[in-house]
This record gives C-alpha cells, structure tokens and sequence, in this order.
C-alpha cells in the first residue's frame, strides 16, 4: 500500500533540508560539527528572523562552519523553475521538488498593504472536481510539512527584503490540505511558531471532508476555515465535485455547524460564481434557506477559466441580485476581485498554462 504522508524518495548521503527541522533538531545538527549550541540560536535566527537565503550570508558565523553547512545543508529544497507576474501585482512561481514533481504558489498584493500567500498542499489533487484545473491533472502525492511551509518562507524572506511582511497565508493551491491533514496542519504550527502568524491570519480551505472538518474543529486552534460548496443540491454538487458522494449536504453542514460550536468561529462558504448553474435567484433562495442561522460568510468568486470545463463566469448583474437575496436570509456575502487570471493564477488555475511552459523548459 502506498503511503501518501510518506516523504519523496532522494539518495542516500543527500543534504539536510534545514526547513525540516526542529528547534532542538537543529541544535543537535550543529554540535555534530562539534560546534557551540549557540551556532544554532544563530542559525536559526538567520532562518527566520532576519531571513536570508544562502549561508554566506549569515555574516555572524565563521567561515568554517559556513562551509560546513554548504556542504551537508540546504535552506530549502524547493527548486524555482518559472515565475510570472500579473497585470494587478499577483505573482506566481513554478517550484520543482526533490523528485521532479511541480507545485506552483501565489502571491496576493492588496491596496491596504496586505500581502497573501497562497500555497499548495500537493502535487495534483485527487478530489476531481470538474472546473478546476488541478482537480483535472490528477493526483501525485502529499507534500511534506517543509514543502508546504517553505513556500509562504520563500515569499516571507523576499518580502523582508523590501522592507515588507507577509500578513496571510491560504491553504487555497494545488491540493486538498485535509487530504493531507496532518503535513498541513505542522506545517499551520510552523506558520505560527517560525514565522509569528496569527491563526487568524491562516486560512485553510476544504472542498468539504467532514470527518476532518470536525477533527480540525477539536485542534483548538483559532485557523480560518473555509468550505467549497457551489451548490445547494446533493446530485448537482456531486456532479462538479466527486467528494459529495462521499460526504453530501447534509453531513458537510453538519460538520460545519459542530465546527462553529466548537470555534465560536465563522465558516466562509466558497461560491464559484459559473454563468447559467449557480448564479439565479432561485439558487440564491436555496442558499439562504441552507445557511440561515449559521455563522458563516459567503465569498462569491466569478469562474475563472480552465482548459478542461466550459463554465463561464456569472455576470455582474445576476451577482448584484444574488447577493440581494442573501441579505435577505440575514447572510453576509462578498463579491471577490478576480486576480491573477492572465497568468493563471486565480482560483482553480494552478497548474495550468505556466506550468505547462516549465515541464516543456
């Protein structure tokens, strides 16, 4: 049986990913050069604090030790094969992995200084659904806790660079984090604990595995949890998004309210907006008689466009009197900006058209 949690297979006598260590891990990494305990405070310093991507420039060590470190180490595994950046700021990269595997990653400028990452979880996604087009390339496997980690490092240490921070983080790449639920969620205590997130700046969304919904509701953590639903209707649902056969309507939002007990915390409810299937009054009137009473948002996103599904996005006018309905169920809702969609890089593109550009490099 394959394990999926399993790491990447590399050769033997490979460099340490220093990403994957612990505190006390790294500790005992350097004492093996026979090096001070307080080499490592620096090191890990240099790693997370004042990020820096190269040992020769952890200018407080000494050169020896530098070059021990060149040679048995490495500040992350993540090879960048291709990058691109959108009209309105959102830039994308195409990260190869130890066993040649893509991922691709997101980063999310806003007017108020915001800066958002969104990462991947694994290569391909095994939930299938129909309009996305990482659900449609299929699944190659979970990525470790420091593969999913050190992608929102990458954009935290650019970021610092210029005199900037990375403010949030979304589990919304390439993959279904709760598939791969317990490398997501070290690499959530990662986010918190190396790079000071709030969990409320931390988001992880789930096309609806309630089993897992309900174990993350007992973490105790106060992480932003969001729910794809795009419909109202079991057979309609499972029609774009196979996990419904599994776990339907029902059971999801029965996960979600033990969630909100649980939390006190709100749910954001996903809404891929597709012109003529999800986008009428009566839809919206199904909605609004779902979600009555729990706490809950509902972001409305506007299709973005794949290869593999015909879907359009719903129009401006038919949102306008979508969300008019909702208000009337007491229900908050937010139309989002598409961003990043030149590029590829808005919601359901990832591994699309630039990464089809680096598997042909």
């Amino acid at each position: 049986m394959t394990n999926l949690n399993a790491a990447p297979q590399v050769r033997s006598g490979a460099k340490r990913n220093l990403y994957e260590l612990s505190r006390e891990e790294l500790d005992e990494f350097v004492s093996a050069f026979g090096e001070e305990r307080y080499r490592a405070q620096q090191i890990w310093r240099w790693m997370y604090e004042e990020p820096v991507d190269r040992f020769d420039s952890m200018a407080n060590l000494p050169g020896k030790l530098r070059a021990k470190l060149k040679a048995s180490a490495l500040l992350g595994s993540l090879e960048m094969v291709a990058k691109q950046r959108s009209r309105d700021g959102t830039e994308k990269r195409v990260y190869r992995l130890r066993d040649d595997q893509l991922v691709e990653s997101v980063l999310m400028p806003y007017a108020d200084d915001r800066k958002t990452a969104c990462i991947s979880s694994q290569a391909g996604c095994a939930m299938g659904c129909v309009f996305c087009a990482t659900g449609q390339m299929g699944f190659a496997r979970n990525l470790t806790a420091a593969e999913i980690f050190e992608q929102a490092m990458i954009f935290a240490r650019e970021l610092n660079a210029r005199g900037e921070r990375l403010s949030n983080v979304v589990f919304m790449g390439m993959g279904e984090p709760f598939h791969n639920y317990d490398a997501s969620l070290a690499a959530v205590r990662q986010l918190m604990n190396r790079l000071k997130l709030g969990a409320r700046h931390i988001t992880i969304s789930t096309v609806g595995m309630a089993p897992q919904i309900r174990r993350f509701a007992d973490e105790g953590l106060q992480v932003r949890l969001a729910v794809s639903l795009h419909k109202t209707d079991d057979s309609q649902r499972s029609a774009l998004m196979p996990v419904n056969g599994r776990w339907g309507i029902d059971e999801l939002m029965d996960a979600c309210r033990y969630y909100v007990t649980r939390t006190n915390r709100r749910v954001t409810f996903e809404w891929a907006a597709i012109a003529g299937e999800n986008d009428s009054v009566d839809e919206a009137h199904r909605l609004g008689r779902l979600l009555s009473g729990l706490l809950c948002h509902i972001n409305i996103i506007p299709l973005n466009p794949t290869r593999g599904y015909g879907g359009a996005p719903a129009k401006a006018e038919r949102l306008k009197r979508f969300t008019a309905v909702l208000q009337d169920y007491g229900l908050n809702s937010t139309v989002r900006v598409r961003r990043g969609i030149d590029i590829d890089a808005g919601c359901g593109q990832l591994k699309a058209a630039l990464t089809r550009a680096a598997e042909n490099a």
